[in-house]
């Protein structure tokens, strides 16, 4: 199964990162976000990627053909222009990147990478989030229930307490910290997808969010897999924060589930 990644946004709301760089390339434990997004894929034997690039695309395409050099000890013999690589880094990925357009919408990234899809199932994920989800869990539930498309979904864990307002005198009625429980359900990304999809998408003129989607889930062909564990965009700058915190000191929900280095 492969997996597509929508890495082509220009992440205006982490702009302090993004002016120098695309967001899915911003780091944590020095290793970009989409490095270990991957990571979480391989961990379920998901080795081959497309990553639908945009913004400052360049610089991914750099990261991966430099891949090796970048990662173990390098020997360059001039005198017989050969170079080699020493270290134990190195992994069983396939890369295709497509340069999609700077400003194509989601629902177009997805169109331009249709002749790299072949005709089976494939994993869809933003390229800015991670999350401890099980993806063996996830497929059987998506094959299970036979829909196009399944999103993974969550109650993200609340940031503000709530509260409960007497709407006649302003008068706070009541007042809970911060659950999840209080919180709605957000698509997380983390989607398996059927190849009719593609008869949802029209010109890809629009975001997948929107026109696709609402027109699957009128007709009943999108199923929502519930995921109770942690997660975590990258919006902005504390999101970034939050993150390198966690891997800094450890504890870092998605790489303790994986197990990656």
């Amino acid at each position: 199964m492969k997996a597509v990644i929508l890495a082509g946004g220009k992440g205006t709301r982490i702009s302090e990162e993004s002016k120098s760089r695309p967001k899915p390339m911003v780091e944590i434990g020095r290793k970009p976000i989409l490095w270990h997004i991957m990571k979480i894929y391989e961990t379920y034997g998901i080795t081959e990627f497309i990553v639908c690039c945009g913004y400052k695309g360049h610089m991914i395409n750099e990261f991966f053909v430099n891949y090796n050099a970048s990662c173990n000890d390098v020997c360059v013999n001039l005198e017989n222009e050969t170079v080699s690589f020493f270290g134990d880094r190195a992994e069983n990925w396939k890369v295709t990147l497509v340069h999609t357009g700077v400003e194509t919408l989601t629902a177009g990234r997805l169109l331009k990478v249709r002749e790299y899809l072949g005709t089976e199932s494939f994993m869809l994920t933003y390229g800015d989030g991670v999350a401890d989800i099980d993806l063996d869990a996830l497929l059987r539930f998506h094959r299970k229930e036979g829909r196009i498309l399944t999103i993974s979904t969550t109650r993200p864990e609340g940031r503000f307490g709530t509260l409960k307002l007497n709407d006649k005198d302003n008068m706070v009625k009541g007042f809970k910290e911060k659950a999840r429980e209080d919180q709605s359900w957000v698509n997380i990304g983390f989607m398996v997808m059927e190849p009719e999809i593609f008869r949802y998408l029209g010109d890809g003129g629009s975001m997948l969010e929107t026109e696709a989607f609402e027109r699957l889930a009128a007709e009943g062909q999108m199923a929502a897999y519930r995921h109770d564990g942690f997660w975590s965009p990258m919006d902005n700058i504390h999101d970034r924060d939050y993150l390198e915190g966690l891997w800094s000191s450890g504890q870092a929900p998605w790489k303790e589930r994986h197990r990656y280095a």
